[in-house]
């Protein structure tokens, strides 16, 4: 039985990522091919480094969808899992691999998605508007920011005395706690996925 190989990609500290390695370290169906991003000095890659293969890319690269499917191609990735990648998807990669691009959102999509909605851009603008709930969005990458199909939501309940960064804290914590099993859910409804 073949495994699904997925990549992650990841600009930050990659808590997201580390969490998702460690998830799979023992699954039978599901392994990490890759990590990639697009930042040489992200957390993430110093956090990985000799447990995962890594490959550092250009914001100029990031661009070329091209260059990313043949990175993707020569490493026989099924599956793209974006976890705190800060560049927008190129379309051409998107059509390469359709419905196998997953994204996590740090907040409720509809509410608080689009372009320059990531990070802490999300958490101040949800306790500026006072809402007693965030959560997560976990979905489909396609062509516009945040309008994928959503897998799965996840609320996390809020107070008012909540600052921006608690917010933060709240929400990546179900982060941790939910995104892999999603990840793994969905890859393993798809009729391609090993039985």
């Amino acid at each position: 039985m073949k495994k699904k190989r997925i990549a992650i990609f990841a600009s930050g500290s990659g808590s997201n990522a580390i969490k998702m390695l460690d998830f799979f370290k023992k699954s039978k169906q599901i392994e990490v091919a890759l990590l990639l991003s697009n930042n040489k000095n992200a957390g993430v890659l110093e956090k990985t480094k000799n447990k995962i293969k890594q490959v550092v890319i250009s914001n100029e690269e990031a661009k070329n969808g091209g260059f990313i499917k043949s990175i993707m191609n020569d490493n026989n990735v099924d599956y793209i899992i974006l976890a705190g990648y800060l560049r927008k998807i190129p379309e051409e990669l998107i059509r390469a691999f359709p419905e196998q691009i997953i994204n996590i959102h740090p907040a409720l999509l509809p509410k608080y998605g689009g372009k320059g909605m990531y990070g802490m851009n999300v958490h101040k603008s949800v306790f500026e508007n006072k809402e007693q709930e965030s959560g997560i969005t976990i979905h489909l990458v396609n062509e516009k920011y945040d309008e994928g199909k959503i897998l799965a939501q996840h609320k996390v309940a809020l107070s008012l005395e909540d600052t921006p960064e608690e917010i933060q804290k709240k929400v990546l914590e179900i982060e941790h706690k939910y995104f892999s099993s999603v990840v793994e859910t969905y890859i393993l409804s798809r009729k391609d996925s090993p039985s």
